[in-house]
């Protein structure tokens, strides 16, 4: 298997990359850490290796040929590639994305050790640089590769990590990578927390009518086939069905569930 994983700044991708790699013998190979390493030795700031890159194209076409190249010749080794682009580049990957909400991204990013080489004074700080460096690395992708790295289409899945462990997180990743290598008609999953769904305030209610449906989810973690149709809306998503379902879901405490975004 080779699986490519990217996603928002502070989503733990490389977290859950490693945690892959650990637990179920995988190499890793992450630009991430190149493109840090690189910063420190110019004594950049990630941000401003980033808007150099801008200009000076060699930086980003040394990575991706790299990665095209360990993609080819690696063919038979279990890869993760945690890269922004490495979806792109390697020539068949199970292509997931980690999303994760900008609060939780921010209070992640100055709690990692990173914070020795990237300082923030503040939550706010760390949002608004965060956003910043977000901004200016899709203007770079869309310059030089005609690319929206944030566009969901590009992904075989997403999954949302603000409310949910990393080692819980790798765990389903590989599930789903088996399944998409065993089927080749996998469709794109978008998984996300109950706690992410919006519906009518929960009532004493709603756990007596709901209780047989709560005991049989309880000690489920992931359901992701038939997803449950959403309408975006203030970074959570409004349920337009089956919204015992994803009531039930939420008081059982499972993980995730399958959405379907709809306009």
């Amino acid at each position: 298997m080779h699986i490519t994983i990217t996603g928002n700044l502070g989503s733990g991708k490389s977290t859950i990359g490693r945690i892959i790699s650990e637990k179920y013998s995988f190499e890793i190979y992450s630009t991430g850490k190149v493109q840090r390493e690189l910063a420190a030795k110019m004594n950049l700031s990630t941000l401003e290796l980033n808007q150099l890159m801008m200009s000076d194209r060699k930086y980003d076409h040394m990575i991706d040929d790299e990665t095209t190249r360990i993609s080819r010749v690696h063919k038979d080794k279990n890869i993760i590639f945690d890269s922004r682009l490495a979806w792109h580049f390697a020539e068949e990957s199970f292509k997931v994305f980690v999303s994760v909400s900008l609060d939780v991204a921010a209070e992640r990013i100055i709690k990692d050790q990173r914070g020795s080489v990237e300082r923030y004074s503040s939550i706010e700080e760390a949002k608004e640089l965060l956003a910043e460096r977000a901004k200016t690395e899709s203007i770079r992708y869309k310059e030089i590769y005609n690319l929206n790295y944030m566009d969901f289409n590009n992904y075989n899945l997403i999954i949302d990590s603000t409310y949910c462990d990393p080692d819980t997180i790798a765990d389903i990743v590989m599930e789903e990578a088996r399944k998409y290598y065993d089927n080749p008609q996998y469709t794109t999953k978008i998984l996300v927390s109950p706690k992410s769904l919006i519906f009518e305030a929960l009532t004493e209610d709603d756990n007596e009518r709901l209780r047989d449906l709560v005991k049989e989810l309880k000690d489920t973690v992931c359901i992701s086939d038939n997803a449950i149709k959403v309408k975006q809306q203030n970074g959570k998503y409004l349920v337009t069905d089956n919204i015992d379902f994803a009531k039930a879901a939420l008081i059982a405490g499972v993980s995730y569930l399958a959405i379907d975004i709809i306009k």
